[in-house]
């Protein structure tokens, strides 16, 4: 049995409005998983983990012409659990079936990033990974993250962190934004990282959030 981490960028068809929303598009949501799915029938069911201001997806959901049913169960007034069963096109359920053929897993959660990738883990014989991996559609960026490790999930919170929140929190470190006292501000990494210190100050804002939320969440 092999065991491999991947991203995945899709786009277009690939990428359903409401993934779009999870994956960076909706700025209220800190974090967003994707917990469990069957994409074996129509109509699609899938099970979010959401943090944020989860209701205002919730009035999303209750709008959208694609969603045929849905219900948010409350965990606190910043996180919920949300199931979700609509449409999706043909091109977006082909690509959750390509990392189920043959003897492949998926291994939940699937992690939304805030620049519209996800990133997950699978399972398998080594044969039927390399084939997922090569039937990925060319309109879907691929990348291995990484190939085997101790655990079958991800190792640490940072596999759960985009790449760019990983950047961002590195640089902060290295700049002396976590010292005590604080010797850099957010305009700091905002200019290592090349970007507006709003955009500096969210990548920080989710990554910290993440962290904390895996250090307490029972």
């Amino acid at each position: 049995m092999k065991r491999v981490r991947i991203t995945l960028d899709p786009r277009d068809a690939y990428a359903p409005p409401i993934y779009e929303r999870l994956a960076g598009g909706a700025d209220y949501l800190e974090r967003a998983l994707i917990v469990n799915w069957n994409v074996s029938s129509p109509p699609t069911g899938f099970l979010f983990r959401l943090e944020g201001e989860y209701r205002r997806f919730e009035d999303e959901l209750a709008e959208s012409p694609m969603v045929s049913d849905y219900e948010v169960l409350s965990v606190t007034d910043r996180a919920c659990y949300c199931f979700l069963e609509g449409a999706v096109s043909t091109a977006a359920r082909s690509l959750f079936e390509n990392f189920t053929r043959g003897s492949l897993m998926t291994v939940p959660p699937i992690e939304c990033n805030d620049d519209g990738t996800n990133t997950f883990s699978i399972v398998g014989a080594e044969a039927d990974i390399q084939a997922a991996v090569d039937g990925v559609p060319d309109g879907v960026g691929v990348t291995v993250e990484r190939v085997g490790g101790k655990r079958v999930a991800a190792d640490s919170v940072v596999g759960s962190l985009s790449e760019r929140q990983r950047e961002a929190v590195t640089t902060a470190l290295e700049l002396g934004y976590y010292d005590v006292p604080r010797t850099a501000m957010t305009e700091d990494v905002a200019g290592e990282l090349g970007c507006a210190t709003a955009t500096a100050a969210e990548h920080l804002r989710k990554a910290e959030s993440t962290v904390m939320a895996s250090l307490f969440e029972t």
